[in-house]
């Protein structure tokens, strides 16, 4: 096991010895678009393989359903590349320069990480996303992908080497781990430092916790999504109906989507007005004692674990609350920095909640859904970063960049 993944860090090394500039980065891009397109069928068999795994290891139907490739889900891989494809090249760009009295000019400039080790579960489009935004920013990439999506990922990442291999560039800028072994992880974590650069955990919260706890290099975090939405007292009814049937229902099983609606008590009137159409929707409601004594409808009375629970199910908490001082110091305590949102019509209260939230993505008047690299223009993301350095949020082409400075002298010698 440990000289198979010392292989693959020096592999990784060796590769990154190697630069390769914007017009053939894209030419390898273009070319991955081409090949997937020709194997879109293989893709979706193999695909299929790992459902039915997944479907006899007892995997839940809303982990199935973020597991399963079909042809939009292919298209929409394909579109995904597209988009990084016509972004700028992130590397070599001048973010600031200035010149010093002694006439040094100094200039901070963007360069690549060095090897990135992915560790993720479930999704294998992440294996397209990563290993495009990888590249595409100048960074070799080690991929470890769940076991549950073992087939369509290891095809993914195949098809991305043929194409590196096509275009005469060496395609150990992209690898896949292969051994299923538990085990593999920790030795990834613990003894691998001196190939990798940093580690992005994307899943849920036991291996986020496990890479941050274990890790002997930097790690990206990505916590789980436990997403608020904030209807305020000078909320509008319809859009608050709207927003919150999308952030919860529209794909309950990404970290975007919202786990605990926080109603002001002066809008009381909209509890039975929303969740009786959460309720229609098939969506279980879990609530306070005082949401429970004017809903009309069937909710389970929420525990204290309640508030801290990302469902990535048709389930969502409902609490009153007395103002936005109540819900943000809720959503500070109970939340994951991950995505908080706040329904308003007072651009004054909006600003203070959005300054005042821990969130690495605050938003105004709509879904928490929108927590998504590519609906940023991002094109695609590694993750959504919750740490507080950065990279925070989706962490897209521009934040898989490091920097350095650049200085120009004439002889200057320092007195």
């Amino acid at each position: 096991m440990s000289k198979t993944l010392n292989k693959i860090g020096q592999n990784a090394k060796k590769a990154f010895e190697t630069k390769v500039n914007s017009k053939l980065k894209n030419k390898v891009l273009i070319d991955y678009i081409k090949l997937i397109r020709k194997n879109k069928k293989k893709i979706i068999n193999e695909n299929c393989k790992d459902i039915r795994v997944a479907q006899s290891k007892g995997l839940k139907e809303n982990l199935i359903k973020r597991l399963t490739l079909d042809d939009k889900k292919v298209d929409s891989i394909i579109k995904s590349i597209e988009t990084i494809v016509k972004i700028k090249d992130p590397v070599d760009k001048v973010l600031d320069q200035w010149k010093r009295p002694n006439g040094l000019k100094i200039k901070r400039v963007t360069i690549p990480i060095g090897v990135i080790g992915v560790i993720y579960e479930s999704r294998p489009n992440v294996t397209s996303d990563i290993s495009t935004l990888c590249f595409k920013s100048g960074n070799c990439v080690v991929l470890r992908g769940g076991s549950e999506a073992f087939n369509s990922n290891k095809l993914l990442a195949n098809l991305f080497r043929m194409s590196l291999h096509k275009n005469k560039i060496n395609k150990n800028y992209v690898q896949f781990i292969q051994d299923k072994n538990r085990k593999l992880v920790d030795y990834l974590l613990s003894k691998m430092s001196k190939f990798l650069d940093v580690i992005i955990p994307r899943g849920g919260k036991g291996l986020v916790k496990k890479v941050q706890d274990l890790s002997s290099v930097p790690v990206i975090g990505h916590l789980e999504g436990v997403c608020h939405t904030y209807i305020d007292k000078d909320a509008n009814d319809k859009m608050s109906l709207q927003v919150t049937l999308n952030a919860k229902l529209r794909n309950t099983s990404i970290c975007g989507a919202t786990e605990t609606l926080l109603i002001h008590k002066k809008k009381f009137g909209l509890i039975n007005f929303i969740l009786r159409e959460l309720e229609k929707n098939k969506c279980e409601i879990i609530s306070d004692k005082k949401v429970q004594k004017i809903y009309k409808g069937q909710s389970k009375l929420a525990k204290k674990k309640t508030w801290s629970t990302e469902y990535l199910s048709s389930k969502i908490s409902v609490k009153l609350v007395d103002g936005i001082e109540d819900a943000i110091n809720h959503i500070n305590k109970f939340g994951t920095m991950h995505t908080d949102a706040i329904i308003t019509k007072n651009l004054i209260r909006a600003k203070y909640f959005i300054k005042n939230v821990k969130s690495s993505i605050a938003i105004h008047n709509s879904s928490t859904q929108f927590a998504d690299g590519g609906e940023f223009g991002f094109g695609g993301e590694v993750g959504i970063s919750t740490n507080n350095l950065p990279p925070r949020g989706p962490v897209g082409l521009n934040q898989l960049v490091s920097y350095k400075y650049e200085i120009y002298g004439s002889g200057q010698i320092r007195k």
